[in-house]
């Protein structure tokens, strides 16, 4: 897989200039102007069908949908995130952030959290701060190279021994999600997913998630999600997330580490100045380039035949790239 993210990198870099996105989101209508450029992505349904495991797409350029395959032809169907919930979660510490909820992503965990001050005896446990757990560097130890280990309950997930000072090193870790929920729903006196409905999935006009097995979307809302980071935290005119979190959420923390390989921002992969992105074990994904306006959302089926196999990335890297160049009249190697 790292071999494979390497590649599309590169073919990413290869467009240099920066193309502001609008302020509106995926919901705009198109144009005849519109329609005729978006042949570019003629042909394209044959191309995905012929990559069985995956399971829908959409393409996003410059907030506007320009290309959408679902295998089972129905858009509103909430698909299974994995990894990718832990990139959705960062955007409601965002919206926590704006609205004054949280102070700052230097906030102690045990500042918020003060039940769990007991429960770890090593010191350093105690200057654990929200953005060690959001870029991965709190120094717990982790063996999960694959990113598959079962995520343990708050108590359980700061009682686990630190291998590093808080903010040494990256570690991938599950447990991170069930911490960050608790503080948010500490701070902002909700549960996460009643305070997401009505700050995120409202105003970004997303349906109605399922949180039945982690966190499950439509494809669409998938790319809205990164429309909004690729916006700055703004949309429709108002700023959902500060601007300065999205700057630190999407630009390198630390070099990561597996089970991807690349550099890590917080709670997004970000692999160059230009791209960022969540991924999900098995091929979901949500994939934004700046230089295009491009955001691509794809979500493929959950087996260990899909995750080795890849084809989510060579879509994103090949044929769906391509297309957004030739869509957008900006040449790359």
């Amino acid at each position: 897989m790292t071999c494979t993210v390497r590649a599309l990198v590169l073919a990413c870099s290869c467009i240099a200039a920066l193309a502001a996105s609008k302020p509106a989101g995926a919901w705009q209508g198109s144009t005849p102007e519109a329609t005729r450029e978006d042949s570019a992505f003629g042909g394209m349904d044959d191309v995905v069908r012929g990559l069985a495991d995956v399971q829908s797409v959409v393409v996003l350029l410059h907030g506007r949908t320009s290309y959408e395959f679902h295998r089972d032809g129905k858009p509103e169907t909430l698909h299974d995130t994995q990894s990718v919930a832990k990139s959705a979660l960062a955007a409601v510490v965002g919206v926590a952030l704006r609205q004054g909820h949280l102070p700052s992503l230097d906030v102690r965990v045990v500042d918020v959290l003060p039940e769990l001050r007991s429960a770890n005896a090593d010191p350093r446990a105690l200057a654990i701060t929200l953005a060690h757990l959001l870029g991965m560097t709190a120094g717990f130890a982790v063996d999960d190279a694959g990113g598959t280990a079962r995520a343990l309950a708050p108590e359980r997930a700061w009682a686990r021994p630190l291998r590093s000072d808080p903010g040494q090193s990256f570690a991938y870790d599950n447990s991170v999600v069930p911490l960050i929920s608790a503080v948010l729903e500490k701070a902002t006196g909700q549960s996460v997913a009643a305070y997401a409905r009505e700050h995120l999935v409202a105003p970004l006009g997303m349906a109605e998630p399922s949180y039945t097995r982690g966190l499950s979307l439509r494809t669409l809302d998938m790319a809205r999600l990164g429309q909004l980071f690729l916006q700055d935290g703004a949309w429709n005119g108002a700023a959902l997330l500060p601007p300065a979190f999205v700057a630190d959420a999407t630009r390198a923390q630390s070099r990561g580490g597996p089970p991807v390989g690349l550099p890590y921002g917080l709670a997004w992969w970000v692999p160059s100045g230009s791209t960022f992105f969540a991924s999900g074990y098995a091929g979901q994904f949500i994939w934004v380039h700046r230089p295009l306006g491009m955001v691509v959302a794809v979500t493929s089926t959950v087996s260990p035949g899909s995750q080795q196999r890849g084809q989510a990335l060579q879509l994103i890297r090949g044929p769906l790239f391509q297309a957004a160049q030739k869509r957008t009249g900006r040449p790359g190697s």
